[in-house]
């Protein structure tokens, strides 16, 4: 789209002047009247290479992050609660945003909402950006007429998930922490130290205990193999990773993930917390039962999950009750299906999944608070094997050269 300079003046008559990207220069025109600029002159800027945008924008093509999507979310509830013009707000948010694929979408949105196009329609036309569920909460508030409080509830859907995200990332951080140390400890001390101690033991002509054969083995093996064993970790992780993106591998693989101990249970009530949570604010905004639970499903990133919360979906168009369906999944305890009985009776499903939402918030903050504690008794154990084992393969062979000296 090309870029055009601009100068006019505002209804104080102050001279204002700069540049915004439009089709044509009536476009530009038909902008600067609607934010209250008297246009006095336009002109289109050069092109600028494609090795200038590149230099510019390198660091900043990085896929936007939950905080650019709070942001842009709080920005326009404040904008469209303060009566701002459409265009003009999101010409505002191109001018201040520093994410380059954000302000590439805004700019695209512009153009199809100067081409009549709504709101909605023109954000999912960015689905790697904007996720189903924000854009059919943009859709609700488009009918509704309820299009900021449409954007407050998904800035506070979106700052509780970043908080979520990051609690577990920050519990999960130690453990990763000494894990990577004992692996890089354990390869230190098979390529370099126990061949270093074989040469001496080899001289000695003692017997050797069978920690000490056990470590000289396992050492052996390194030293001879450790550029298969390096080819064989890096083809297993990308080929994991490749597996992973295909649509067996993502569902098997976020299965098992419920499965891992002490981690998994974690995962699981996170992710039912993200369901109940989006469920109760799609109902809440207006959105048909049905349309909010095959959004929902999209949303909470877990193949498996969501074939379940489809499942509820089929149950519920053949005419069972949303308690009934969600019985047959196994995926709540007896407290939930209670609330969610209570909810149907009353008419009041999201208020009650709101209150599913906060009892999975309770138990994950919880457990994540004690998941330190939880591995720390399995990361000492492990510790101490290892060094047991290293000592008694080591000092053994010593102490028995000791007595033949």
């Amino acid at each position: 789209m090309p870029l055009f300079a601009y100068k006019g003046r505002n209804a104080r008559g102050s001279l204002i002047q700069g540049e915004i990207d439009a089709g044509t220069i009536d476009s530009v025109a038909s902008q600067l009247f609607n934010i209250g600029v008297t246009p006095i002159d336009i002109m289109e800027q050069e092109a600028a290479s494609d090795t200038d945008i590149s230099l510019a924008n390198y660091l900043n093509r990085k896929a936007p992050s939950l905080d650019d999507l709070i942001l842009f979310s709080r920005q326009m509830y404040t904008l469209m609660k303060a009566g701002v013009p459409m265009i003009k707000s999101i010409t505002g948010l191109i001018q201040s945003s520093r994410n380059f694929k954000i302000i590439e979408a805004l700019k695209d949105i512009m153009a199809n909402l100067e081409s009549g196009r709504d709101l909605s329609s023109s954000l999912a036309r960015h689905p790697g950006i904007f996720a189903p569920l924000y854009i059919s909460m943009v859709k609700v508030g488009e009918e509704t007429g309820r299009l900021e409080e449409s954007f407050l509830r998904i800035s506070e859907y979106l700052a509780r998930e970043k908080d979520t995200r990051e609690r577990i990332k920050a519990a999960l951080r130690y453990p990763t922490f000494v894990i990577v140390a004992i692996a890089i400890a354990i390869a230190i001390i098979n390529i370099f130290v126990i061949p270093a101690f074989s040469g001496l033991f080899a001289k000695a002509g003692v017997e050797l205990p069978w920690q000490t054969r056990l470590l000289m083995t396992t050492s052996d093996f390194f030293v001879e193999w450790w550029p298969a064993l390096l080819a064989v970790i890096i083809v297993s992780i990308v080929g994991s990773r490749l597996y992973v993106k295909t649509e067996v591998g993502r569902y098997k693989w976020d299965h098992y993930k419920l499965k891992i101990p002490i981690i998994g249970d974690i995962i699981y009530r996170a992710t039912l917390a993200r369901f109940a949570r989006s469920f109760a604010m799609g109902l809440k905004s207006g959105v048909p039962l049905i349309q909010a639970m095959t959004v929902v499903s999209r949303s909470v990133d877990n193949e498996y999950i969501s074939d379940r919360i489809l499942g509820m979906r089929n149950g519920v168009e053949r005419g069972e009750s949303l308690t009934r369906t969600a019985s047959l999944t196994k995926m709540f305890p007896p407290l939930v299906l209670q609330m969610l009985s209570v909810g149907e009776e009353t008419g009041q499903v999201d208020t009650m999944m709101e209150e599913v939402a906060e009892y999975y918030d309770r138990e994950v903050d919880y457990d994540i608070k004690n998941l330190s504690s939880s591995i720390e008794p399995v990361l000492i154990v492990a510790i101490g094997i290892m060094v047991l084992i290293l000592a008694l393969g080591v000092f053994l062979p010593m102490w028995d050269l000791a007595k033949v000296i």
